[in-house]
């Protein structure tokens, strides 16, 4: 069964293949659909995922038409593209012990001995299903019914790197230390990411892995070790620099995003105000993916080691060079020897920094996007510190002034709150057909339990819960899929979680409506306490919208 493309959001498609289940047919057929839709390089095709049994394309809906997207799809998907076999890979694990914490507890779930909850394990051949969750993180099936332990009811704060893991009828190993829910029953010496090699994760949807016991393994590298071992210990000496003398409360660097990887689990990241982000550039002179620093609430303190010029844009921190205060939207000279600081916050709550040439640090993947969950790109993958010196790029031209009637936050509705333009969700049929009726008619806040992934949403009082029931078309429970930025995904709580720019490229949880392209810069500058609600519109409004909103970053350029 392959259904028609679905909607996600004005950026992206989904295409169904098969039945909501975990199955290796289904999953072969989305491997080799999503394999044939790259070798067709559609222009503006940014990244291409399968999962268990779909395949999405994110596009740019500026650059490409929607329907050349799905004929693409269509074309790979009646083509009956042929499933190339995948490796068979072996997996050494130390089980038990400080390496296998859960596996007493799957043994009394099994009702059996740990030796045999260990045979039972590496008995079975798994096929890698699809990656996600982390970058290198494999998603494997189907282990022995006996042994099929759930996930813990209370996820653990720090499983170790090459942890291995059984959640149900699933089989997973951590790429790096993270939380997670699922029983550790061993751990594995391989690295299973490494940002430096190409290809960068070690196992691909298609493979198959074989488990064997061993007595003794050596530690794990994380992500940010393999970039250190390749030659990366910091930035490149340049002959022009930033310093930062203060962080701020959460400053990183950040440009166009990480696309390309998603297939690998590698999240896009990237600014979360991607207006503000390109204004900022083109203020300068640089091209629109040059990297710039997003600030959080509480700005940095930062030394222009050579003159430069800057532009800030996005929320209003109170920027001052030297104590004089520096214009929004405008192009600043900053001498050499310039302290540029921020002071409290007028409104939004994420500030762009754009130096002319941009923040050179070395690319990882492509992109310079730091992602902190996964360690990548920026400066070892961290939000900046004291004393981290920045290299800026060569010397561009200068760009142009904006007008002083145009305003200094386009697009933006306020510091408490906005409403939010949305499409129907990719598994909008997994609810009611009152649900986006009832999502138009909630007004949610902001938790503080928020943050670069996503928001979570409580109702406000006097607004009834969002309806969260499957239809009676008989759906079951949602195996994990593709995520989108902007996805509103609904727990069974009803409240919802609002995916921004650090998403996990994969969830459980099904998406009700995705927020349009056009407005997703003003949820960027919304932060805890502010309030949402959302608003249902067509997919023409949702491109109308955008393309009036990158008319304004063109008269700029």
């Amino acid at each position: 069964m392959t259904s028609d493309p679905i909607y996600a959001g004005d950026s992206a498609l989904l295409l169904e293949v098969g039945e909501p289940a975990i199955e290796p047919e289904s999953n072969a057929r989305a491997i080799a659909i999503a394999r044939a839709v790259r070798q067709r390089a559609v222009p503006g095709v940014r990244d291409v995922v399968s999962t268990f049994r779909s395949v999405a394309v994110f596009f740019d809906p500026l650059s490409t038409d929607v329907d050349s997207v799905a004929a693409a799809l269509h074309d790979a998907a009646n083509a009956s593209p042929a499933d190339e076999p995948g490796r068979i890979v072996e997996i050494p694990v130390v089980y038990g012990g400080e390496a296998g914490p859960d596996l007493a507890e799957v043994a009394v779930f099994a009702g059996c001995t740990p030796e045999a909850v260990i045979e039972r394990h590496a008995l079975k051949l798994y096929r890698v299903y699809m990656l996600g969750f982390l970058p290198g993180f494999v998603y494997m099936a189907h282990v022995d019914s006996t042994i099929a332990a759930p996930r813990h009811a209370t996820p653990r704060l720090r499983v170790a790197a090459g942890s291995v893991g059984i959640a149900g009828g699933q089989t997973g190993i951590y790429p790096r230390e993270s939380p997670g829910g699922w029983q550790i029953i061993g751990r594995t010496s391989l690295t299973l990411f490494d940002a430096a090699k190409m290809p960068p994760a070690l196992l691909a949807p298609g493979d198959q892995v074989r488990f064997v016991p061993v007595k003794d393994a050596a530690r794990t590298l994380t992500v940010r070790e393999a970039v250190r071992e390749a030659g990366r210990e910091g930035p490149p000496r340049t002959s022009r620099s930033i310093t930062v003398l203060r962080p701020g409360l959460l400053t990183t660097v950040q440009d166009s995003g990480r696309w390309g990887y998603q297939s690998l689990g590698v999240p896009v990241a990237g600014p979360m105000d991607h207006a503000a982000h390109r204004l900022a550039n083109a203020i300068v002179g640089n091209p629109a993916g040059a990297a710039t620093l997003e600030a959080t609430l509480l700005g940095p303190e930062l030394r222009v080691e050579q003159e430069t010029r800057v532009a800030l844009t996005g929320g209003d921190l109170r920027a001052t060079v030297d104590g004089a205060e520096a214009p929004a939207y405008a192009p600043v000279r900053c001498p050499r020897g310039s302290v540029l600081r921020f002071g409290d916050r007028r409104d939004g709550i994420r500030a762009y920094v754009a130096f002319d040439g941009g923040v050179a640090l070395e690319p990882v993947l492509g992109s310079r996007a730091t992602h902190i969950l996964s360690g990548l790109g920026g400066i070892d993958g961290r939000p900046l510190k004291a004393g981290d010196r920045l290299p800026l790029g060569p010397e561009t031209k200068p760009g142009l002034v904006f007008s002083r009637h145009v305003k200094t936050k386009p697009g933006f509705q306020g510091v408490s709150g906005a409403r939010l333009r949305v499409l129907p969700g990719p598994q909008a049929d997994h609810f009611e057909r009152s649900a986006l009726d009832a999502l138009q008619r909630t007004r949610f806040t902001i938790s503080p339990q928020s943050d670069r992934m996503g928001y979570r949403l409580s109702r406000e009082p006097g607004f009834a819960a969002t309806s969260y029931q499957r239809p009676a078309t008989g759906r079951g429970e949602m195996i994990s899929d593709v995520t989108f930025m902007g996805g509103l995904q609904m727990p069974p709580s009803g409240d919802p979680i609002l995916l921004m720019a650090d998403r996990q490229t994969t969830g459980g949880y099904p998406q009700l409506a995705v927020v349009i392209t056009a407005d997703l810069p003003v949820a960027g500058q919304l932060g805890p306490g502010d309030w949402i609600e959302f608003e249902v519109c067509r997919r023409a409004d949702a491109i109308a919208a955008l393309i009036a909103a990158e008319g304004k970053i063109l008269a700029v350029r």
